[in-house]
């Protein structure tokens, strides 16, 4: 991949655009042990070597992590007075972004990465990228219930829900997994408040491909695999 050195350099957050310009007019910058003298300098991400005061770079275009989101924390990039999940991620990218979004009171699997098309295909309504979560209510469902949730409920939107699967894994039917093919507006409390059950514990389990690992605890986060990364990237991503 061809990039403008000032671009390479901002990409891989060694400061913002404006700025590492200063440093390669310092020369502080050097591409392939020569010191460049140019911000609009053609970088081959494949090839070449870049280094900044004595530091060698390596181009990652994309960043993809798994995230236990714990409760109590946004689903956001910022927010000037609660803590959000980007605050939970050590890394020196400053263009990191959630993939959707879990209710502040929600846990389980939450991607953060920087690759628009990913989450653009990810979260497209006409893709129906499925979404498993466990869930706990303050009653017991039917037959009935299981039936109506499975052939879809009207939770007050234009459209009644898609067909969901509900499935009974734990020891009794105040407690299963829903794994829905949307991602409207807290769906799946609303799709149980039409039975008569309120969801007193939400975790997102899966979404398309991606699982989340049972190593981390809430509020941990790791890197998504090579093989993960490859799996997710049928929906649209970048390979």
């Amino acid at each position: 991949m061809q990039l403008r050195l000032d671009k390479y350099l901002a990409d891989l957050s060694v400061d913002t655009r404006s700025k590492v310009k200063l440093l390669i007019r310092k020369g502080r910058v050097r591409v392939n042990n020569e010191i460049a003298k140019k911000p609009e300098t053609k970088i081959d991400t494949e090839t070449d070597t870049v280094t900044v005061d004595g530091r060698k770079l390596v181009y990652h275009p994309f960043e993809y992590y798994m995230l236990n989101k714990p409760a109590g924390v946004l689903s956001a990039a910022r927010d000037k007075k609660q803590p959000t999940v980007l605050d939970l991620i050590e890394s020196d990218r400053k263009d990191l972004f959630p993939v959707g979004r879990l209710d502040k009171d929600t846990v389980g699997l939450l991607l953060i990465c920087n690759d628009g098309q990913l989450s653009h295909h990810l979260l497209s309504p006409s893709h129906h990228v499925d979404k498993t979560y466990e869930v706990r209510l303050d009653g017991m469902l039917t037959e009935d219930d299981i039936a109506a949730l499975e052939a879809g409920v009207d939770i007050g939107d234009d459209e009644i829900t898609l067909p969901a699967s509900v499935e009974a894994v734990y020891e009794d039917l105040s407690h299963v997994n829903i794994t829905i093919h949307e991602g409207r507006f807290h769906q799946v409390k609303r799709m149980f408040l039409t039975r008569g059950k309120t969801v007193t514990f939400l975790k997102r389990l899966s979404m398309g491909s991606l699982v989340l690992d049972p190593a981390l605890s809430e509020g941990e986060y790791r890197p998504l695999t090579e093989a993960e990364i490859q799996q997710l990237s049928a929906f649209g991503g970048t390979k």
